[in-house]
C-alpha cells in the first residue's frame, strides 16, 4: 500500500523511527519536550540579551544571533516531524521538502559562520584586549551577522538548486525524519549527482577554513590563557570559551560524521541517533551551556524574573 500511495504522488514517503503507532506516538511526544525545551531556552537568551543592559557586548550580540538561529534551525525539521508522527502520514510533498532543504542547509551553514565568528570575537578579546573595541565595534559586529546570514543563503540557493535539479529515478522513500541531503542523494540517476558533489565538495573546503580558523583561534587563546598569573582569572576565561568550543566540537564532529558516512538501504538506530545530534540536540543544549556556565546571563536572568515579580505586586496593590 505504502509503495502504491508513494508511486501514484508527485512528494516523498518520510520513514522515520517507527512503524508502531505506540512508539510513533511517544517519539512525538518526545520531540515535542525537546522542542519545547529549545524554544524557551533560545527565548529567554534573546529576551535578556536585548533587555539587559550589561549585557550589550559583541559576544551576548553574537550569542543572541546563535540563539535566532538556533530557533529557526530546530522548527525546520521537528515541528514537521511531530505532526508526522502524531497524524501517522509521513507523507511530504515536492515542495515542502524543497523547503525544508533550503531552509536546513541554509541554517546549517549560518550555524557554522556564526560560531567561527564567536571563535574570533574571543581571539580578540583574549588575545588583543588593547585593541578589542577597535575591531569588534558595532559597526563592525553588524557587517559581520549581515555576512553571516548572507552566507547561509547563498549555501542553501546552491545545495537546493543542484540537489531539485537531479532526476529522482527510484522509490521517493526517505529513511530519515525529515528530507536529509544524503537519503536525497542515494534516489537520483547514476551521474545525476555530479553538480550536488561539486557544491558539497566547495562547501567543504570553506567548513574545513572555517574549522582551521577556529582551532588557530583556540590554540592563541589557551596559550594566552595558561600566561595569566591569576587562577581566578583563567577560570573566568575557560567558563567563556570552553562552552563555545564544546558547542563548535559537537555540532561540526556529529555533521560530518552524518554527511561522510556511506548512505544505505536500512538505516540502523545509530544512524538516527546522529542526525538527533545536529539537528535537534545542539539548538537545545546551546542555552543551557551558556547559560548555566555564565554569571552575567543568571545575574541578568534573575534580575529580569525580579523585575517582574515587583511589577506584578505593584499592579495588584494598585488593582486594590
Amino acid at each position: 500500500m505504502i509503495m502504491t500511495n508513494i508511486t501514484t504522488r508527485n512528494g516523498f514517503l518520510l520513514l522515520g523511527f517507527s512503524d508502531d503507532r505506540e512508539l510513533q506516538i511517544l517519539y512525538a511526544l518526545l520531540f515535542l519536550v525537546l522542542y519545547l525545551v529549545a524554544l524557551t531556552g533560545n527565548f529567554i537568551i534573546i529576551t535578556i540579551t536585548t533587555l539587559d543592559q550589561h549585557l550589550q557586548s559583541p559576544m551576548y550580540y553574537f550569542l543572541k544571533q546563535l540563539s535566532l538561529l538556533d530557533l529557526s534551525f530546530i522548527s525546520v525539521t521537528v515541528p514537521q516531524a511531530i505532526d508526522n508522527s502524531l497524524m501517522d502520514d509521513n507523507y511530504v510533498s515536492y515542495g515542502q521538502c524543497i523547503l525544508q532543504v533550503f531552509f536546513f542547509t541554509s541554517l546549517a551553514w549560518t550555524e557554522v559562520a556564526i560560531l567561527t565568528v564567536m571563535s574570533y570575537d574571543r581571539y580578540t578579546a583574549i588575545c588583543f584586549p588593547l585593541h578589542y573595541e577597535v575591531i569588534m565595534d558595532p559597526r563592525n559586529c553588524r557587517w559581520a551577522v549581515i555576512a553571516v546570514w548572507v552566507s547561509g543563503g547563498i549555501s542553501g540557493i546552491l545545495y537546493t538548486s543542484a540537489i531539485f535539479s537531479i532526476t529522482f529515478c527510484r522509490v521517493k522513500i526517505i529513511h530519515q525524519f525529515f528530507c536529509d541531503v544524503p537519503q536525497l542523494l542515494k534516489l537520483s540517476c547514476s551521474n545525476d549527482y555530479l553538480g550536488v558533489i561539486g557544491v558539497a565538495a566547495f562547501m567543504s573546503v570553506v567548513a574545513l577554513a572555517c574549522f582551521v580558523s577556529i582551532a588557530f583561534s583556540y590554540v592563541h587563546i589557551f596559550s594566552t590563557v595558561l600566561r595569566i598569573p591569576s587562577a581566578e582569572g583563567r577560570s573566568k576565561v575557560f567558563s567563556t570559551c570552553l562552552p563555545h568550543l564544546f558547542v563548535v566540537s559537537f555540532f561540526l564532529s556529529t555533521g560530518i560524521c552524518a554527511y561522510l558516512k556511506p548512505t544505505t538501504d536500512s538505516p540502523s538506530a545509530f544512524d538516527f541517533m546522529v542526525s538527533i545530534f545536529y539537528t535537534v540536540i545542539p539548538p537545545t543544549l546551546n542555552p543551557i551551556i551558556y547559560s548555566l556556565r555564565n554569571e552575567a546571563m543568571k545575574a541578568a536572568l534573575r534580575n529580569l524574573l525580579l523585575e517582574k515579580k515587583f511589577s506584578g505586586k505593584n499592579t495588584l496593590l494598585s488593582c486594590c
